[in-house]
C-alpha cells in the first residue's frame, strides 16, 4: 500500500479522531488489498471487519486476527468492547488516568478545612501539610485546580 501524503484529508480526519491505524501495512486481508472502499488506515473499519469475518463468515479468531494485523488478545478486547458499546467501543480510548488520582476527597476536605482556618495559607504550605499528614506528594497546581473545581461544584 503506497503511503498517502500527510495533507490527505482522510488521513488528517483519522488522526484527529484517534482512529488512524498505526500499522496499516500489517493488514493483509484481501478486502483491503482489492477493494477501494476498504482502507487499512481506518482502524475502526479494520477492527469491525475483523470481528465480522469471525462472526458472519466463520473464520477462526487466529486467522482473522493475523489477517487484520492484530493479536488474539487484541481481537478479544475488540470483541468485548463491541459487544458492550457497539461501534463506539472500537474507537481507541485515551490511555492513563482520566483525572487527578492523588487528590482524594479526604485530602481535598483536609485542604479545604486548612483554607477555612487560615485563608492566607500558601499553597506551598498546603503541599507540605498534605505530605506530612497523608504521605502523598502533590504539586501545588494540583491543589489549586482541586480547590477551583470544588468551588465550581458548590455554586
Amino acid at each position: 500500500m503506497p503511503k498517502a501524503p500527510d495533507n490527505d484529508p482522510k488521513m488528517q480526519a483519522l488522526r484527529q479522531s484517534g482512529t488512524l491505524n498505526p500499522r496499516p501495512q500489517d493488514v493483509r486481508d484481501e478486502l483491503f488489498r482489492e477493494k477501494e472502499f476498504f482502507d487499512a488506515r481506518d482502524l475502526l473499519q479494520v477492527k469491525y471487519e475483523m470481528l465480522r469475518h469471525v462472526s458472519q463468515e466463520g473464520h477462526s479468531i487466529s486467522h482473522a486476527a493475523a489477517s487484520f494485523g492484530f493479536s488474539r488478545p487484541s481481537f478479544y478486547q475488540a470483541q468485548s468492547a463491541f459487544e458492550t458499546s457497539g461501534l463506539a467501543g472500537l474507537v481507541p480510548q485515551k490511555r492513563g488516568p482520566k483525572q487527578g488520582h492523588k487528590l482524594t476527597t479526604e485530602i481535598l476536605e483536609f485542604v479545604r478545612r486548612a483554607r477555612a482556618e487560615d485563608a492566607e495559607v500558601r499553597t506551598a504550605d498546603l503541599v507540605q501539610r498534605v505530605r506530612e499528614r497523608f504521605g502523598v506528594e502533590l504539586h501545588s497546581r494540583t491543589i489549586e485546580r482541586g480547590l477551583l473545581r470544588d468551588q465550581k461544584k458548590r455554586r
